[in-house]
């Protein structure tokens, strides 16, 4: 086994005490720094030449300015990077005994990753040392970051591209090819050390909602929804985590109309004040060991004499819950998220259950990169991200709603799910399980 991967497994291994709190898992800034480079450093060594051979590009060249850098350069920045320096050149090139050269065409290596190749007193012009490496290698293809469809495959800018194309000899021109394909799964496939280690970070994010949602931070007829949004906010902090977007609350109640369910995303109702009988929802993601999670859940403030959610909100989140079961089983390596969408939704049809699905690649990104499947406004396909295929080894956020009839509220209620998890070879796996229930406030078990 790869020595690093050893390694890692071994702090994974330290990390996963029996019984232990989630929370009480956060490794200090200088650990992650050390478990974050040998995570890089085993995916460059050993997921790269996959993947690049997969797509059969022979060099992948990146280029990125100083606080202007590629969403995949990000990536492959050493932890103690915090941005790129002036301007970073990576270029990784296949050679015929299936090895693969790491260069860095910059005035700094780029960690122990990348040794630095730029002789500046050779090559006074940063462009020049890098013709002199693809003179010396001349590969049939040269793969840049651009894309139409995926804006985090899209990361070589303007400028910089037309610098690069009037320093290249004509003779390559034509070799220049979009990236795209092996960007996408760069960013998307997990490599063996974060699927053991993006459970425990799903958990984190479970853990904080469990406190948020509880009757010591919510007192009904009090709290509002900001107040709980800011409660998630400030207690991330406090455990030394990040957010990659701003949580949200929401609500539904039996005095709203009849139609509330069907507000727009975009325009969902601001700072609301917490009642007794009102169905919270949360939308939650954090940020640790560069890898995002997202998640929804729904929590009902008890009523006086109630010491159960009605049981029309509980079937209501048992649909969820069936949706969820229908979505992940359609998944299968090679589909695209259009098929994949369609034919979920025309099996949730065929049981009766009204759904809407807008599920998204989650990894180095919230909303990351490989197949769209559906998006809430658009849900007869998307074009280009939905026709991007499922590929084994990558992550999701299975992000959808049911919106059943509830008898004891006289309406229909929308429960909208979102939960993280893993396709591989075994089918799909939620990395933290999912939630089975409404949580009722205060827990009555």
């Amino acid at each position: 086994m790869n020595r690093f991967l050893c390694v890692a497994i071994l702090m994974i291994a330290f990390l996963n005490v029996k019984g232990q709190s989630s929370l009480e898992e956060i490794l200090p800034v200088r650990e992650r720094s050390t478990f974050i480079d040998k995570v890089l450093e085993y995916r460059i060594d050993s997921l790269l030449p996959e993947l690049m051979d997969r797509e059969g590009l022979d060099m992948w060249v990146i280029i990125s300015r100083e606080y202007n850098e590629d969403p995949v350069m990000e990536t492959m920045l050493p932890s103690q990077w915090l941005s790129a320096r002036r301007r970073t050149i990576l270029v990784f090139s296949r050679n015929s005994d299936a090895s693969m050269d790491k260069i860095a065409i910059a005035r700094y290596n780029v960690g122990k990753l990348l040794q630095g190749e730029w002789n500046i007193d050779v090559f006074p012009d940063q462009w020049d040392a890098l013709v002199e490496i693809i003179n010396d290698r001349n590969p049939s293809t040269i793969g840049m970051n651009f894309s139409e469809d995926f804006g985090l495959a899209d990361g070589l800018v303007y400028s910089e591209q037309k610098a690069f194309m009037e320093k290249l000899p004509v003779k390559y021109h034509d070799r220049v090819v979009s990236a795209e394909r092996l960007a996408i799964a760069w960013l998307e496939t997990r490599s063996k050390i974060e699927v053991e280690i993006y459970p425990t970070i799903c958990a984190m994010g479970h853990e904080i909602l469990q406190e948020a949602f509880s009757a010591a931070h919510i007192t009904p007829g009090v709290t509002t929804t900001d107040d709980v949004i800011w409660w998630l906010r400030q207690r991330v902090v406090e455990l030394g985590l990040k957010t990659w977007f701003h949580p949200s609350v929401s609500l539904q109640r039996t005095n709203m109309g009849d139609n509330a369910f069907l507000r727009s995303f975009a325009n969902r109702a601001e700072d609301e004040v917490i009642q007794k009988g009102d169905l919270l929802h949360v939308d939650f993601g954090i940020t640790y060991l560069r890898l995002n999670t997202d998640q929804q859940q729904h929590f009902y403030m008890l009523r006086d004499g109630e010491t159960a959610v009605p049981k029309g909100l509980a079937a209501a989140f048992k649909n969820g819950n069936r949706l969820q079961d229908i979505l992940v089983k359609n998944f299968d390596a090679g589909k695209s998220g259009n098929e994949i969408l369609k034919d979920a939704l025309d099996q949730a049809k065929g049981e009766g259950i009204q759904a809407s699905i807008y599920t998204h690649p989650i990894g180095f990104h919230g909303h990351a990169a490989g197949p769209t499947i559906g998006l809430w406004d658009q849900q007869g396909g998307v074009s280009g991200k939905g026709d991007y295929p499922l590929y084994k080894n990558t992550c999701y956020s299975i992000e959808l709603f049911a919106a059943s009839e509830v008898d004891e509220w006289g309406k229909i209620v929308r429960i909208m799910l979102e939960e993280d998890g893993l396709y591989d070879e075994n089918g799909f796996r939620f990395l933290d399980g999912r939630a089975e229930e409404i949580y009722p406030i205060p827990r009555t078990k």
